[in-house]
């Protein structure tokens, strides 16, 4: 006995110890074997960060686990991922760890966690999931011989998964998300019974129509396999899309060189509640204690060949008769629902796929609604012919379906017309293919929302599509102050319902008040979350306005007044051109503070930032109107607002704008001209003029002269720059020029010309030495430094070098009068010299003459110098 548990205390140990050293000893040989099958099986490039082995967590099994696994394609799909896990675990026998290395090793558990897989074809067929290497018919090489693994899996699992599969010659997208799998059978059996569950979120669009979206998919099924021909049986199975409950019948099969399709589906009764169980959960919420009437069945086959060509025949039926549905919490029954629409391919070519609408009939309360049609040709070249009768009452349908609006729909909607036409005609804009009849209206529509202040009122609406282009006869709006009515056309009213085009057209507005104010986007409070735990703070922003990418159009109005903020503008006229998320102000004029103005350029919210351009012409404006209503005014020239009259000016302005459409000050830049027809100043009005007045003795502000006192400037970096421009003031001529910032700090420099005679006290007695005529022409350049700001203004009258240079004109005027002085007497001196020497040519007198002479010039000299530079100190 003793001997026995001795032998089985040995072998538990050396169990244990396996255990713990199979890591160290199999990790080697298994991951090489892993590698082996790889580069025998698949031509792709397969890698992993991390492989581990285990005993203690799958014992009696050992269970190799792949981290962070990827699969990357090769040509003709280079560098894409055709599938990437978090890890992919294998199950096997501990026996198959002590094999060779020439044979394989048998996984019989594999498990998928948390992956993505990426299937594509492209448009010439090839399909990136075509990774297997091609074995040569002439190999005989036996499997036991190859090494590598062996897949003879008795349960695999796939979980937390998403595939996408893209087949862009179809133009088919599928889409499943959340997807979880599992399957139990022995793929070591030439046949087998699989027991598989399923779930996940599937989406489906073919030729960009959306069939699926977001539905949940669950299916239970037993399979049998045919592992050796490849044909997959349906068993006892129950499928259900969203709440709609489905059964299949029939196998596909894999052929060398197609595929084979024999299946059939139907739901396994036929209560009108399977109708709403298909739409999505978020839409038709939840179905208990839903009261239904009538039936509605679905039945299809899809039966065929599926190769490079060919699909397999579809007959898929939708049918509902009498049928109606009421909601528990909603007063309104919608009844009489009747469906009937087949979709078909009888050919196996998919441009031979058709949709047929034989009845669409449903009422609610008196309102009748109708349509019919047929939809041929779907992947090609669509055909469309549909015709649309009936009236509702829009505010109904919410009081019918539980359907979550973000505005109220109301309203009677009343419509009759047909159409018919082809997508190519609709995609090249070849509108005169598009044949329509009929017209649609809509009355008493009220739109409400909380970011504007006024309901918008349609009292009636109304559309004619008797012609290639649908007319828009009649729209009548009101809202707040604002009235408008619209009339116009839309070139492709089709093409932007049915295709991927702008919407199109030309409208003609007329309105005797238009208040932007009553469409103005309320700001939104900035709201503060701050949590116990981080104390961080959040600020919610408000959403930037936008202009409608969709919008292709021109509106040509003209409005008798304009209302925004407190600016009124009568006389309005003028075109808007949307476009590409721009709007183009075109030929825009109005009367405004007492003249008119001209305004075009653009505005374009198609970057993240909001830009503008404007161009504005402002003719015959009073100057104080226009600077309390334009900000623009009031930082372009901040002086302004001393001045009584009128100007002219044009602004040509860009820079970026707010999310609500006001400029951003610091990133203007452009130029503007500026002209005063006529203005008097009020120097009180503003720190600036008043402090200058006070500074300036001999002048006063109030006595400007700025009639047709031109201006140029130009807008950058933050700065008005203003070139230098001269004006006067009762005959003093003043320079000025310089640059403000948009916080209006200043940088100016004034240049005065003043008169000498008012600068007497500063320069003292020389003055006295002017003669009257030079007091009244000798001027002195006073240069006056402005800085601070427009309401706390720094003066720097730089008197001192007006006095230097007064004073220097004064001795150079002296300097000049004394040398004109002196060329006088030495005129006058040897003028008379001559006349002496002439007359005593005959007497012999020379001794004592030419000294008499000298003496004189010497004292004339003498009074000369005196007169320079002041007559000289007395000797004492």
């Amino acid at each position: 006995m003793k001997k026995s548990l001795k032998i089985i205390g040995i072998v538990l140990g050396v169990l244990i110890i396996l255990i713990f050293l199979a890591p160290i000893l199999f990790k080697g040989p298994i991951e090489k074997a892993i590698k082996k099958s790889i580069n025998n099986n698949i031509n792709a490039t397969v890698s992993w960060e991390e492989l581990d082995l285990s005993l203690y967590k799958s014992f009696p099994d050992a269970l190799v686990t792949l981290k962070n696994l990827s699969v990357i394609n090769k040509e003709p799909f280079a560098g894409d991922t055709l599938a990437s896990g978090e890890e992919i675990k294998l199950s096997m026998d501990i026996p198959q760890l002590f094999k060779s290395g020439d044979e394989p090793l048998s996984i019989n558990e594999l498990i998928l966690n948390t992956a993505y897989v990426n299937i594509k074809v492209d448009s010439l067929g090839n399909a990136n999931y075509d990774i297997a290497k091609k074995t040569p018919p002439t190999s005989t090489q036996d499997t036991a011989s190859t090494g590598g693994l062996s897949l003879d899996v008795q349960h695999y699992e796939i979980n937390n998964t998403r595939i996408n599969y893209l087949d862009e010659k179809t133009k088919t997208f599928l889409k499943i998300s959340e997807f979880n799998h599992e399957g139990t059978g022995d793929f070591s059996a030439a046949t087998t019974k699989l027991e598989t569950t399923s779930e996940g979120i599937i989406s489906f669009e073919l030729d960009s129509i959306n069939y699926l979206k977001g539905h949940k998919l669950k299916l239970d099924a037993d399979f049998e396999l045919d592992l050796e021909n490849q044909k997959y049986t349906f068993l006892e199975n129950e499928a259900y899309i969203n709440q709609l409950p489905l059964t299949f019948n029939g196998f596909v099969k894999v052929n060398e060189n197609n595929d084979e399709i024999d299946l059939t589906f139907k739901t396994p009764s036929s209560d009108f509640k399977n109708f709403l169980a298909v739409i999505p959960e978020t839409y038709a919420k939840n179905l208990d204690g839903v009261e239904t009437t009538g039936d509605f069945m679905l039945n299809g086959s899809i039966k065929g060949i599926v190769d490079e060509t060919h699909i397999p025949q579809l007959d898929i039926s939708v049918k509902s008769d009498n049928a109606s549905f009421k909601y528990a919490e909603l007063p309104k029954r919608v009844e009489n629902i009747k469906l009937d629409a087949v979709l078909k391919n009888e050919t196996g070519l998919v441009e031979d796929t058709y949709l047929n609408l034989d009845q669409l009939n449903f009422q609610i309360d008196q309102d009748v609604f109708s349509a019919k049609g047929n939809f041929k040709n779907l992947t090609e070249n669509m055909l469309v012919n549909l015709a649309v009768n009936g009236t509702l009452n829009l505010a109904n349908l919410k009081k019918a379906y539980p359907i979550d609006l973000e505005m109220d729909l109301n309203g009677i909607l009343k419509a009759n017309f047909t159409t018919n036409f082809d997508m190519n005609s609709i995609e090249r804009e070849q509108y005169q293919n598009v044949k329509s009849n009929g017209k649609a209206s809509i009355t008493n529509f009220k739109y409400v929302s909380p970011e504007i202040p006024n309901d918008v009122n349609i009292a009636k609406a109304s559309l004619n599509f008797n012609t290639t282009k649908v007319a828009l006869e009649e729209m009548q709006i009101k809202s707040g102050q604002t009235d408008a009515n619209i009339s116009g056309s839309l070139e492709n009213l089709m093409g932007y319902l049915f295709s991927d085009q702008d919407l199109k057209g030309r409208f003609n507005v007329q309105s005797n008040t238009f208040s932007l104010n009553d469409f103005m986007v309320a700001s939104a409070e900035a709201k503060t979350e701050t949590t116990q735990e981080n104390k961080v703070s959040s600020t919610s922003k408000e959403e930037a306005i936008k202009i409608p990418s969709f919008l292709d159009a021109r509106l040509d109005f003209t409005a008798n007044k304009v209302l925004y903020d407190d600016l009124t503008l009568t006389n309005v006229k003028g075109a808007v051109i949307i476009k590409d998320e721009t709007a183009k102000l075109e030929n825009v004029t109005s009367n405004i503070f007492g003249g008119n103005i001209g305004i075009s350029g653009n505005v374009s919210t198609k970057n993240t930032t909001p830009t503008f351009d404007m161009n504005l012409g402002l003719k015959s404006i009073d100057i104080v109107q226009s600077f309390n209503g334009l900000e623009i005014i009031q930082t372009m020239a901040p002086l302004a607002k001393a001045l009584q009259g009128d100007l002219n000016t044009t602004i040509n302005l860009k820079g970026n704008l707010n999310n609500d459409f006001t400029p951003i000050i610091a990133s203007l830049a452009g130029d503007a001209f500026a002209q005063i027809l006529d203005a008097k100043v009020n120097s009180e009005k503003t720190p600036l003029l008043a402090k200058l007045d006070g500074r300036l003795d001999f002048i006063n502000l109030d006595n400007l002269d700025l009639k047709n006192l031109q201006t140029n400037l130009s807008f950058s970096d933050g700065k008005v720059n203003v070139k230098p421009f001269d004006f006067n003031i009762k005959g003093i001529n003043i320079t000025a020029g310089g640059s403000h910032s948009f916080e209006n700090v200043m940088d100016y420099t004034l240049s005065l010309d003043v008169p000498a005679k008012y600068l007497g006290s500063s320069v003292g007695g020389e003055i006295a030495k002017l003669s009257a005529s030079d007091l009244e022409t000798m001027t002195v350049a006073l240069p006056i430094g402005l800085s601070g700001t427009f309401t706390s203004p720094n003066v720097n009258v730089n008197t001192k070098q007006a006095v230097q240079e007064l004073t220097q004109q004064i001795i150079a005027t002296q300097k000049d009068k004394a040398i004109d002085k002196t060329k006088d007497k030495i005129k006058d001196l040897l003028g008379g010299g001559k006349e002496e020497t002439t007359n005593t040519t005959t007497k012999d007198t020379t001794t004592t003459q030419p000294k008499d002479k000298e003496d004189k010039i010497k004292e004339a000299a003498g009074n000369v110098l005196k007169d320079l530079f002041g007559k000289g100190k007395d000797k004492k």
